[in-house]
Order: structure tokens, then C-alpha cells, then sequence
């Protein structure tokens, strides 16, 4: 079993100091809901995002979608050798159940997610699928507790998802951004002990999920 961590990501509901501009009431009630309500999304909040802490890692929870999608739909998670956590750049943490299907409509995905920052916890028939806390990576990293913390980003040392794959032992964890741009804070950083870097170019997210763990599935299925 092996642990991957979204991290920082992109994934927060409008914060309070942006709620009365314009363009986040225009969208909100094109939904029906309160500002408080909705996913900070760059598409239509852009002008309203302008300045604010952290602008070029904030609002772009279509990438945290793509990313979740990816680990959700593969052999590894159907088998129960993945674990998922989604942490926040606001310091919280999605838990996800086992064998979670998330929806592959970015629509019926932003309800879901809304909905879960609102009451907590998404139940189905009494069985939790997903639950998100107030909790910081270190924090998670503690809990989950794992022999080695494995990340990327183009500041790391220079390898290959190949090599990267054949040397993850049993109860690793993989760190990978949940932001378009920027790189790790440092309170993440410091949990990292393995950073690597794949390559010159700077990679979203999602393309890092599904080769990383397309690579580990041929060390331990083929």
C-alpha cells in the first residue's frame, strides 16, 4: 500500500475578503448559492483574485478534478494498494473511502466538493466516502506516517519516472503539487526526504499522477 498526497492544492471555497466583489456575486448566483458556497475558480473569479496570498496556486480546481480522476480510475486504487488525500492550500484534507468514484463531469464534481466543505462528510448508505478536517501536510504526514516521502518539482534531482517508480518500497508516500504554477512551500518541503524532477519542462499535475503510478503498476502487476 502507498500513499499520494495532492498537495497545496488548488481547491478552497471563496474566502471571506473576496465575497462581495463583483464578478464571485455575479457567478454565485448564476449557481443559486452564496458566495461562502462556491469553489474559488479562476475562470470566473480572475479579476476578483487579482493581489491576493499565493495568486499563481489559487483557483484552479479543474486541475485537482483531472488529478483525482487519474488515480481514482486505475488498477492500483481498484486493488486497494493507493491511498488518496487531497490537502488544501488553506491547510485542510480530503480523506477519501475506499474504492471512491468521483464524478468525471467537472460539474457534478464542483456539487460534490461544495457540498463536503459545507457538512463535512459525503455518506452513501451509510458508508463514508469522503470526509475533509482541518489538518496541514505535516500533520497528515505524521498520521499516515510512511517509510519515505517521495515528491516533484522542477527544483528536485534529475530522474526518470521508471527509474523513480522501480525504487518506491511498501508504505511510501508521493507528494505532488495541486496547483498550476509555484513550487512547494517550505513547511511542505521539509516532509519531502526524495524530491525529484522529471525532465526541463514543468508538467500539471495530472500528467505526473498517472505516469508515476502507470510506472509503480508495472513493478508490482507485471
Amino acid at each position: 500500500m502507498i500513499s499520494l498526497i495532492l498537495s497545496e492544492s488548488a481547491l478552497e471555497l471563496v474566502p471571506y475578503e473576496l465575497q462581495e466583489h463583483p464578478s464571485v456575486i455575479s457567478h454565485a448566483k448564476k449557481l443559486g448559492k452564496h458566495p461562502s458556497e462556491i469553489l474559488l475558480d479562476n475562470s470566473w473569479h480572475f479579476a476578483a483574485m487579482k493581489g491576493i496570498k499565493n495568486e499563481i496556486k489559487r483557483g484552479r480546481p479543474d486541475l485537482v478534478h483531472f488529478s483525482i480522476l487519474e488515480a481514482t480510475t486505475i488498477p492500483l486504487y481498484y486493488q486497494n494498494k493507493l491511498n488518496l488525500f487531497v490537502h488544501t492550500i488553506d491547510n485542510k484534507v480530503i480523506h477519501f473511502g475506499k474504492n471512491v468514484h468521483i464524478p468525471k463531469s467537472y460539474h457534478r464534481f464542483q456539487g460534490v466538493i461544495e457540498k463536503l466543505f459545507q457538512e463535512k462528510k459525503v455518506l452513501s448508505k451509510n458508508e463514508l466516502l469522503l470526509e475533509i478536517k482541518d489538518q496541514t501536510f505535516s500533520e497528515l504526514i505524521h498520521e499516515i506516517n510512511p517509510s519515505n516521502v517521495i515528491g516533484f518539482s522542477t527544483s528536485g534531482q534529475s530522474s526518470s519516472y521508471q527509474k523513480i517508480a522501480s525504487d518506491i518500497p511498501d508504505n511510501s508516500c508521493i507528494v505532488i503539487g495541486g496547483f498550476q504554477k509555484g513550487h512547494f512551500s517550505d513547511s511542505t518541503q521539509s516532509e519531502i526526504t526524495n524530491l525529484y524532477s522529471i525532465g526541463n519542462d514543468s508538467f500539471e499535475g495530472h500528467v505526473i499522477v498517472s505516469r508515476i503510478l502507470y510506472e509503480y503498476e508495472k513493478t508490482i502487476f507485471m
